[in-house]
């Protein structure tokens, strides 16, 4: 049990890192337009020498940003109750620490799917048809590998979670 609770800790550890950074950094998706190369992410947008804020309330930025954002909280918090179940921390005993730290990783897993969904579809039809030359960048490729993460961070708590239920479960005939 305590194995899957460590993996998972370990799994949503990194996941977590991986949307700090994915969220904030601003390489996005690469692009060349009038023979430079620019690069953008949620937040701004680079030209060679200087980045500049967005300033366009653009709908699938804001529902990307919301969704990555909503997945660092699931994932944060999911953290601190396995942490919390880890330990055997005795406070909240009214509800299994174990699945709902797992729970909380499909929930983070889940946001930060619908981000890159979201991301990708508009991205693909808008900047493919308009643009010959460009591509996703490292920070859209580290929101796919959180995506993973945060998914097996749920499995691993779940299979705790089963682990932990089981010997209940067959000692109460």
């Amino acid at each position: 049990m305590y194995s899957f609770m460590g993996g998972g800790l370990f799994c949503a550890g990194v996941g977590n890192i991986l949307l700090i950074v994915s969220t904030a950094t601003d390489y996005w998706m690469q692009y060349r337009h009038s023979s430079n190369y620019m690069h953008q992410g949620l937040w701004r947008y680079c030209v060679p020498g200087k980045c500049m804020t967005h300033t366009d309330s653009i709908a699938y930025w804001d529902a990307t940003r919301a969704f990555m954002i909503l997945s660092l909280l699931a994932c944060f918090i999911g953290i601190i109750i396995g942490v919390m179940a880890f330990i055997h921390y005795s406070s909240f005993d009214g509800f299994d620490k174990t699945f709902a730290a797992g729970i909380l990783f499909f929930i983070s897993c889940f946001f930060v799917l619908l981000a890159m969904a979201v991301y990708t579809g508009v991205t693909v039809n808008y900047y493919g048809k308009r643009y010959g030359s460009w591509r996703f960048s490292w920070s859209y490729i580290m929101g796919w590998v959180a995506v993973v993460l945060t998914f097996f961070s749920g499995i691993f708590y779940m299979c705790a979670y089963r682990m932990h239920e089981c010997p209940r479960n067959s000692n109460s005939r």
